[in-house]
């Protein structure tokens, strides 16, 4: 752990403790997104964010459940075991651990790299989606009638028939709604959601009669152990993968963030270690899989945190509660609803995505088919991120495959200047573009070849282009070289000095 003064020490314990009450609450709400019970959010955010402090990199990320893994752990487990059945518990804490694991080999070696495969226009997509999947998934709880069929279908249902909308459930959720936003308005330090959590156990307590209620709570600290269905291992393999990456893309980006802020070191590797030792910590004290948060992480930056004690310090403050967690029984379903629902507001940015059109046509279309597949492969959400990553490869592959020649004939010369990347798949049609060019002006006598707009060449793609010099001289043009890119100078000068050796 971090050496620190008794000022930062000071720092981080009230950063620890503010974020700590505001974690509470989401941990109830987000383990409700994964299809868990409530207790597994809370064990979820004690122990996995004290280990996570001993590896982490960033001193201001905070670890815990998260909306975005959250929906992708109900995609992983929908249709494998009854929701809220002792199964289905068992393969969330199962999942937790398969992500722990990839998280934490792929840290070791240091392959964290492969997290940027998610690119920014599929998270674009993917992130506003999945928060409207996320609050369908509580539109009945917010209206007070009971879920029928899948997660679109049974908001679409509950909306269509507003006479068995329950009043007091509408109230409740309208009156955290209200609160919440409120809290974000007046300050960032106010813990609207924690106001909200306790105005909702009153309400509770009120309407004991009326309100349907999260229930049982045990009290007590998580035991430990792996007693799990381990024949399921194989078919988690994926799902889990997707949530280590997309999870971690997340975490990525925000630590990033507040390390170019504040101009300090960042280990994206040692970062996968942190959070792949956080999920198995979870997995073995029985919580589902864990993220990043960005807006914990922001309250904790805010709170005044000064190194990665702070995150040590929050799961103290869970783990002081859960002997008392039984008090939140009360707490009526609708406003736990609206509690979600709030939280993923924020990621409904669909003007950035519309506003990606004026930007890439192609990036436009990803973050959109992303979007769309998102919503239409629910709850398997995490196959639509695939294929969201595997449509942003193949756009970058389009792009390196084609190679624009921009052509200009000025009398007996011709200027000609290739755009994209000079390598083994284009250097082919570059050589025969240049050939075909030769035979439309019979009558040129000086080529003159710009490569400024070559971002890279490799090896073929500087063999190539020596071989097709060679025959235009033969051809007797005059050929004036340019704008040669500083990274492929060095490679074409090997080139020539190996040519000339076997010459």
């Amino acid at each position: 752990m971090p050496r620190c003064s008794p000022h930062a020490l000071a720092r981080d314990l009230l950063a620890g403790v503010t974020v700590g009450l505001v974690l509470i609450p989401q941990s109830l709400a987000y383990a409700s997104v994964a299809g868990m019970p409530p207790v597994a959010g809370l064990y979820a955010a004690a122990l996995p964010l004290i280990a996570a402090a001993l590896f982490a990199s960033s001193p201001y990320l905070q670890t815990g459940p998260v909306a975005t893994t959250s929906l992708l752990t109900f995609g992983a487990l929908a249709g494998r075991a009854p929701v809220g059945s002792q199964e289905y518990l068992e393969l969330g804490i199962l999942l937790a651990l398969v992500v722990g694991v990839v998280r934490a080999l792929l840290g070791v070696l240091r392959a964290g790299w492969i997290a940027h495969l998610m690119s920014v226009p599929m998270l674009m997509g993917f992130l506003p989606a999945g928060a409207l999947l996320i609050a369908a998934s509580q539109t009945p709880a917010v209206l007070g009638v009971s879920p029928e069929g899948g997660v679109t279908a049974a908001a679409a249902s509950a909306l269509a028939h507003p006479e068995h909308w329950d009043p007091v459930a509408l109230a409740m959720a309208g009156g955290v709604l209200l609160i919440v936003a409120a809290g974000r308005r007046l300050h960032r330090f106010v813990p609207g959601v924690l106001v909200a959590l306790l105005a909702g156990l009153v309400a509770g307590h009120a309407l004991a009669d009326r309100a349907q209620t999260i229930g049982s709570i045990p009290p007590g600290l998580p035991t430990l152990g792996l007693h799990l269905p381990s024949a399921a291992l194989a078919s988690l393999l994926v799902p889990a993968t997707v949530i280590a990456f997309v999870g971690f893309a997340e975490a990525a980006s925000t630590a990033r963030m507040y390390a170019t802020r504040e101009r300090q070191h960042w280990s994206a590797s040692r970062e996968f270690v942190s959070q792949g030792v956080a999920n198995i910590v979870a997995g073995a004290s029985g919580g589902l899989p864990v993220g990043a948060s960005l807006s914990r992480t922001a309250l904790n930056h805010s709170a005044g945190a000064a190194t990665r004690l702070s995150g040590a310090f929050t799961g103290l403050v869970v783990l002081a509660f859960l002997p008392f967690a039984s008090v939140l029984e009360p707490l009526p379903r609708p406003v736990l609803a609206a509690i979600v629902i709030g939280a993923v507001v924020g990621l409904l940015r669909l003007p950035q995505m519309v506003a990606l059109w004026r930007i890439s046509r192609p990036q436009f279309g990803i973050a959109w088919t992303t979007f769309g597949l998102t919503l239409l492969l629910a709850p398997h959400v995490e196959w639509a991120v695939l294929a969201g990553v595997a449509l942003s490869v193949a756009v970058h592959l389009m792009r390196e495959l084609s190679l624009r020649l921009d052509v200009r004939v000025v009398g007996d010369e011709l200027e000609v200047r290739p755009a994209g990347v000079l390598w083994f798949a284009t250097a082919h049609d570059l050589q025969e573009r240049l050939i075909e060019l030769l035979g439309h002006h019979p009558h040129a006598r000086t080529l003159r070849l710009s490569l400024d707009g070559l971002g890279r060449i490799d090896l073929t793609g500087a063999m190539t282009l020596a071989h097709t010099l060679e025959d235009v001289r033969a051809a007797g043009l005059a050929v004036e070289v340019s704008g040669v890119p500083p990274q492929a100078r060095g490679l074409l000068e090997r080139y020539a000095e190996w040519r000339g050796a076997l010459d």
